[in-house]
C-alpha cells in the first residue's frame, strides 16, 4: 500500500521503462543505498511478479524477452541470423539502447545492416533515444561505408547555410554539409520584438500579407519550444480573422489542465455550475469516489438542485460514509476559501490564489514526471499570464461586468473561435518536436530566448543543450522558401514577466545572411557579435508628433490612476504606450483606447 502522492503511478512506470530499455531486471539494480530508489527497485520487482502471474507483457517487455530470448538461445539466434540476408534500420537515431543490442545480437558478425538516419535530428533523448547509437555505429558494424545524402532538395541555400552554421557549433557529429543546387533565396528575417503580443502580431502581419500576395495559409507553420506559447498567437490570430489548426495537440483553452483551473473560478463565481462541479469535485484526488457523485446526481436530479446544494446538505445528512461526508465537506470548504481569498484583487492574482490554491500545479509535478509534466505546469502558469494580458489588451472593451467573469467569457469564446476544419486552408502551429518531417514554404521560428530555447533545463547540462541546437535546426530546415527567427525582449510567459537575452543560437547563425526586420544597434552588437546584416531597414519609430504623448509624461487612467510613460511603440492605430501607475505598475496600453488624461 504506497502513497501515490508520493509515488506517482506514471513515474513509476517511467522508472521501468527505462530500466528495461537498458536491458536491467530487478536483480540487476543497485540502489546505492538510496531508500527512494529501494522502493522503486521492489516495485518494479513486484510489477514483473504481477504481470507474469496473470500473463501480461507491455511493450518494453516484448522488446526485452526478445533481446533475452536471442541472447541466451544460441540454435534461435543462429536460425535467425541465417533467415536475414539484409537488415534495413530507419530512423536510426531515435533508438533506445535496447533496440541498438537487439540488433547487434540479430544479425551477428555477417549479416549487412543499412542503417538510415541523421543525428543532427535526434531529438528524443527525453524519451530514451541515444545518439551514441548512430554514432558509434561503424566502431560496432566494422568495414560499414558511410553515405552522406548532402544535397537537399527542400530548402533554399541561404537557409541550408544557417542551417549548417548553427549545427557545426555540436560536438561528435558524423559531419556533414547540406547543400542545393537550387536557388540562393531570401536572407532569412530576424525580428526582435518588444513582447510576446508584438511578436504575434508582426507574425499575422507577415501572414496576412503571405495570403495576400497569393500564398496559402497551409503553406506556413508557427514552431515553438513550448506548448505553452501558442496561447498568444491564438489570441492574435482570433482576432485577426485568421483561420489555424494545432498540429499534434490542442488548442490552449482546450487544454485539460486548463480546463481544470477554468472549472474552479467558474465554481468560485457560480456554485450553481454543475458541470464545473462535476469535473474538479475529485480533480485533484481527494477520495471522493464515483459513487459517491453519483449519489449526488440523483439526488439532484430527483430535486431539481444544483449538485453544490445537495453537497453541502450531504456533510450532515447520515446519507454518506463518515469519509466520503468529510471529503465534501473539505471541498466545499475549499472553494469557499478561494471566493473569500479572490476578492478585491486584481484578475492574475485571482487566477494564481485559485491555482495555487486547488494544488493542480502539485498533481501534475507527481503525476507527469518529465517534459509532459512541466508542460502541463507550464501551461497553468501561461493561464496567469492570459489574465494578464487580457487586462492590458482588453481592458478597454470590457462589458460591465466584473473582470474574473469577463476573463472567464474571453476563455469559453477563444476555446470555440479560430481552429480551422479538416482541409480548411489554416496557419499551422505546433510544437517543434512536431514538426519534424514536414516542411513549408514559410515558417516562423518563434521565442528564440535564453531560458525559453534553449530550454532553462537544457543550459548547464552540455548533452542536453546539444539536442536543443539540433532541436533548433531540425526547426529552420522545415523552411523551403522563407524563415523568419522571432525573440521577445520582454515576455510574459508561465505567469511571469521575463527580460531573457536573446538565444545563444542567434549568436551562432551567419550575420551576413540574416536580416533584422526591426534593428536595434545595441541589442544587435550585444547579442550577435560583431558583424553586419545584409540590410538594416529603419523602424518607423514612435514619436511625440504622431501621438501626441511622449516618454517621461505624466497621465492619469480612468481605471488604474495616475502613472509615467516610460516606453512606446507603433504608430497610427497601432500606437501603444507602457505606463508605471503608482498603484497598479506597469501597463501597456493602446493609444487608440486608453483615453488617457495628461497631467
Amino acid at each position: 500500500d504506497m502513497d501515490e502522492n508520493r509515488w506517482p503511478p506514471r513515474q513509476l512506470v517511467g522508472f521501468i521503462n527505462a530500466r528495461k530499455d537498458d536491458g536491467s531486471r530487478p536483480q540487476h539494480l543497485d540502489d546505492r543505498g538510496d531508500p527512494a530508489l529501494r522502493q522503486m527497485i521492489r516495485v518494479y520487482s513486484v510489477y514483473e511478479e504481477t504481470c507474469q502471474r496473470n500473463g501480461v507483457v507491455d511493450f518494453a517487455e516484448l522488446l526485452l524477452r526478445s533481446l533475452e530470448l536471442l541472447r541466451d538461445n544460441k540454435e534461435l539466434q543462429a536460425h535467425y541470423r541465417n533467415r536475414f540476408r539484409h537488415i534495413l534500420v530507419d530512423e536510426f537515431q531515435d533508438t533506445n539502447a535496447l533496440q541498438y543490442a537487439w540488433l547487434r545480437l540479430i544479425s551477428g558478425d555477417k549479416t549487412p545492416v543499412f542503417a538510415v538516419g541523421d543525428d543532427d535530428q535526434s531529438i528524443y533523448g527525453w524519451r530514451g533515444a541515444k545518439i551514441e547509437n548512430i554514432r558509434n555505429f561503424t566502431r560496432h558494424f566494422p568495414g560499414c561505408e558511410t553515405i552522406r545524402l548532402e544535397q537537399n532538395y527542400r530548402s533554399t541555400a541561404t537557409i541550408l547555410k544557417v542551417a549548417n552554421s548553427l549545427i557545426d557549433h555540436n560536438r561528435g557529429r558524423l559531419g556533414k554539409d547540406l547543400w542545393t543546387d537550387g536557388q540562393e533565396g531570401e536572407p532569412v528575417l530576424v525580428y526582435a520584438a518588444y513582447n510576446e503580443i508584438d511578436e504575434a502580431r508582426y507574425i499575422a502581419g507577415r501572414i496576412r500579407k503571405w495570403v495576400d500576395d497569393g500564398g496559402l495559409r497551409s503553406a506556413v507553420a508557427v514552431l515553438y519550444r513550448s506548448n505553452a506559447q501558442s496561447r498568444v498567437f491564438e489570441s492574435t490570430f482570433n482576432e485577426n480573422r485568421i483561420p489555424y489548426r494545432v498540429y499534434g495537440g490542442l488548442r490552449f483553452f482546450e487544454r485539460a489542465e486548463i480546463k481544470d483551473a477554468l472549472a474552479y473560478l467558474r465554481l468560485t463565481l457560480n456554485p450553481a455550475d454543475d458541470a464545473s462541479f462535476e469535473r474538479i469535485v475529485n480533480h485533484p484526488p481527494r477520495q471522493i469516489g464515483e459513487r459517491t457523485v453519483d449519489m449526488l446526481r440523483q439526488i439532484a436530479r430527483t430535486e431539481n438542485r444544483p449538485l453544490w446544494e445537495v453537497a453541502g446538505e450531504a456533510v450532515d445528512s447520515g446519507e454518506f460514509t463518515p469519509r466520503a461526508a468529510g471529503a465534501i465537506g473539505r471541498f466545499i470548504q475549499l472553494i469557499e476559501r478561494m471566493a473569500q481569498n479572490i476578492q478585491g484583487i486584481p484578475l492574475a492574482e485571482q487566477v494564481e490564489a485559485v491555482v495555487a490554491l486547488s494544488r493542480l500545479k502539485d498533481y501534475f509535478k507527481t503525476k507527469e514526471k518529465g517534459e509532459q509534466g512541466q508542460a502541463r505546469v507550464d501551461n497553468l502558469n501561461e493561464l496567469i499570464s492570459a489574465a494578464q494580458s487580457y487586462v492590458q489588451v482588453q481592458v478597454e472593451e470590457m462589458p460591465d461586468m466584473d473582470e474574473l467573469s469577463a476573463f472567464l467569457s474571453h476563455a469559453a469564446l477563444e476555446a470555440g473561435e479560430g481552429q480551422g476544419d479538416a482541409g480548411e486552408d489554416c496557419v499551422q502551429m505546433m510544437t517543434l518536436h512536431s514538426a519534424k518531417g514536414l516542411e513549408f514554404p514559410l515558417v516562423f521560428l518563434c521565442g528564440l530566448e535564453e531560458g525559453l530555447f534553449p530550454h532553462q533545463m537544457s543550459v548547464d547540462e552540455p548533452g542536453r543543450l546539444e539536442e536543443e541546437r539540433r532541436l533548433c535546426y531540425v526547426g529552420i530546415t522545415r523552411a523551403e522558401q522563407l524563415l523568419v527567427i522571432s525573440y521577445a525582449e520582454q515576455r510574459q510567459l508561465h505567469g511571469q514577466t521575463r527580460f531573457n537575452a536573446p538565444s545563444r543560437f542567434l549568436r551562432e547563425l551567419p550575420p551576413e545572411l540574416l536580416e533584422e526586420v526591426r534593428p536595434k544597434v545595441q541589442t544587435w552588437q550585444t547579442s550577435y557579435g560583431s558583424g553586419s546584416p545584409a540590410k538594416r531597414p529603419a523602424a518607423r519609430a514612435f514619436t511625440q508628433t504622431e501621438s501626441g504623448y511622449s516618454i517621461g509624461q505624466a497621465v492619469r487612467h480612468d481605471k488604474f490612476g495616475e502613472g509615467v510613460i516610460i516606453n512606446a511603440e507603433g504608430s497610427g492605430n497601432h500606437a501603444r504606450v507602457e505606463v508605471n501607475f503608482q498603484e497598479a505598475g506597469r501597463k501597456w496600453l493602446v493609444l487608440a483606447f486608453a483615453r488617457l488624461e495628461r497631467l
